[in-house]
């Protein structure tokens, strides 16, 4: 993992960063509050580019990509294959509860939210990565139908199946 050395060679380099934008917009750095800290974290973070083709057509989720990096209700294979959860109570219900569930975990941010879907966005707290969360309530089937992905990588070492299997845990 690259660690930047405290030299005074960084430092300068670092307070140049902070005060040539601030100096441009006439913004005090104490006004601003932006520590060099913040600084590397919006350098070292690969957040990639929302994808553009999510959400629900004909009762479906967008299907997975070939990478192991995904996981899905709606897949058919093993390797991208997820239960979806299971609910018993009025759908707007359903979906609050999840919301409320999203809503609490750390760093995440909720995009999208209407009568039976919902979207979110998961950012790695190493790297700043983001996975692409999306819920499917379908009434048909009292299920809501899950999709996971990562946007960037290969792997995803299990994060995206893990993490709906936590939510699942907290939903039921």
């Amino acid at each position: 993992m690259l660690k930047l050395a405290k030299s005074p060679l960084t430092i300068v380099f670092l307070s140049c960063l902070i005060a040539i934008p601030l100096w441009l917009t006439n913004i005090s750095p104490a006004a601003a509050q932006i520590s060099s800290d913040k600084i590397m974290a919006s350098l070292l973070s690969f957040p990639g580019n929302r994808p553009q083709n999510l959400g629900v057509t004909d009762n479906k989720l967008v299907p997975c990509p070939q990478s192991p990096n995904c996981v899905s209700s709606q897949s058919t294979d093993s390797e991208h294959q997820i239960a979806p959860l299971s609910y018993n109570s009025p759908p707007e219900e359903a979906i609050a509860k999840l919301q409320g569930i999203i809503q609490n975990l750390e760093r995440t941010k909720i995009i999208t939210v209407t009568t039976n879907y919902l979207y979110a966005e998961f950012t790695s707290a190493l790297m700043g990565f983001v996975d692409d969360v999306e819920f499917y309530l379908d009434e048909t089937s009292q299920v809501i139908h899950v999709r996971s992905a990562s946007r960037l990588g290969q792997s995803d070492l299990g994060v995206n199946r893990q993490r709906i299997e936590a939510i699942r845990n907290k939903f039921n």
